[in-house]
């Protein structure tokens, strides 16, 4: 087995845990997939042998994507023509009842991700992956450009701008 197809098969192992962070981050499944790609894109054209957490260094690849594409959002100022509701995400799992599934994913899942719109994008990346992913501030750090302790802060007052929110109205 060559590089590229190890390296391939790494990256197929870790696409789940990618596309995850990637939608918690962005809120949309496609945006997700864009994010994912463009990580695999520029693992596919790095210098990996120096690499010795595949799995880390791919975390951080796609969050610091995501918090691109925020900013991005950010500087065009991109509205929603209306309210906006990020993607559900349906699957069922064996053992799992897909009512009580269903009820979860619209009572959290997108209540979470409405309220996450509040964060900017530095404050919405430490939360999702510290809160969510239990990246460490050490690791959170140099993908928002600042220290541990700044990254930690981050977090923490996104948790506190996350529980002081409204809760959303899902039924809409």
């Amino acid at each position: 087995m060559d590089e590229h197809d190890w390296l391939a098969e790494r990256f197929e192992a870790n696409r789940a845990h990618l596309r995850a962070v990637a939608y918690r981050m962005l809120g949309s499944l496609s945006e997700a997939d864009d994010a994912v790609q463009e990580s695999w894109l520029r693992l596919s054209r790095a210098d990996t042998s120096d690499v010795e957490n595949l799995g880390g260094w791919l975390t951080t690849v796609v969050a610091r994507v995501c918090l691109n594409m925020l900013r991005s959002r950010t500087s065009r100022r991109e509205e929603p023509l209306g309210v906006h509701m990020p993607d559900p995400i349906v699957s069922r799992e064996d053992g799992i009842d897909p009512e009580h599934q269903a009820m979860l994913a619209d009572s959290v899942g997108l209540a979470l991700l409405v309220v996450l719109e509040l964060l900017d994008p530095a404050e919405r990346l430490a939360f999702v992956l510290h809160d969510m992913f239990a990246v460490p501030f050490d690791e959170i750090a140099p993908i928002v450009g600042r220290s541990p302790a700044a990254a930690r802060q981050l977090a923490s007052r996104a948790r506190r701008r996350v529980q002081a929110a409204p809760v959303p109205d899902t039924d809409v």
